[in-house]
Parts: C-alpha cells; sequence; structure tokens
C-alpha cells in the first residue's frame, strides 16, 4: 500500500470523499522529494489534468492538516509548504540572507521539548520546524 493509498483510506475511514482530485493531490504530495507548496501541487496536476483548481488544492490541503496527515512550514520564501507525516519528521536551519537551507534532526529538539515542559508546563508540537539565522557561509 502506498502512502498516498493509506491518507486516502484514513480520509475515507473519516467520512471523506476520494474524488479524484483529492486522490491526485495526495499523489502530488507523496511523490514529493521533500516539502511541496499547494502551487506546486497544481503545477503538476495542471500539466496532465487541466480543469484542477487552485482552490481545491488549498481546500485539499487545509483538510490533510486539519486531519493531521500534513504538516506545514514557512520556509521564510513567502509561501507555506507541506510534508506527508508519513514521512520522516525532521526541522531545518533556513539562512535568512541566502536562503540555504539544512535538515536538523528531529532529536536535536528533545531537550527543548523537555525544558518547556518541565518549566512551564507546555507540551510543544515540535513534528516540523524552521530556524531561521545566517549560515556559516554568510556569518
Amino acid at each position: 500500500m502506498t502512502k498516498a493509498t493509506d491518507i486516502a483510506s484514513r480520509l475515507s475511514e473519516q467520512g471523506y470523499r476520494l474524488t479524484p482530485q483529492r486522490i491526485m493531490i495526495l499523489e502530488a504530495i507523496e511523490g514529493a522529494s521533500g516539502h511541496i507548496s499547494a502551487e506546486e501541487i497544481y503545477q503538476k496536476i495542471k500539466a496532465s489534468y487541466p480543469g484542477m483548481n487552485i482552490s481545491t488544492v488549498y481546500r485539499t490541503m487545509e483538510l490533510l492538516k486539519e486531519t493531521g496527515m500534513v504538516t506545514e512550514t514557512d520556509m521564510g520564501d513567502g509561501r507555506v509548504r507541506f510534508h506527508s507525516v508519513g514521512h520522516e519528521h525532521h526541522h531545518h536551519l533556513v539562512c535568512s540572507k541566502c536562503g540555504t537551507v539544512v535538515d536538523l534532526d528531529e532529536s536535536m529538539l528533545a531537550p527543548l521539548t523537555v525544558l518547556l515542559t518541565r518549566k512551564y508546563g507546555f507540551s510543544p508540537d515540535l513534528r516540523h520546524l524552521a530556524i531561521f539565522g545566517q549560515c556559516k557561509d554568510c556569518a
């Protein structure tokens, strides 16, 4: 079973219709090598299905986010990008000067999670995070 099929099954189990447009969107998300914006999803699908509407992509992405099937991250370029929760969790160091993005292992933030919980009684959701600063070449 592909990840797109898995998400489709989960949507169906929750009572959501599996329209051809939603299936194409799920396939575009799972077929992406990394993060993908709604606009990029739209462009991929529009090539083979000209009847696709960008608002359908936005609504579907909002549904997938609300149901916990995708996470969204602002990488600082003015576009929200999505990532399937079926893919490995990771975080990003984003250079605000040159735009370089470096993946940061999730375990690096484990001490922060413990600290926030102990000190503030706050349970953070750190599944997908972008941290902005300057890379070693720009600092």
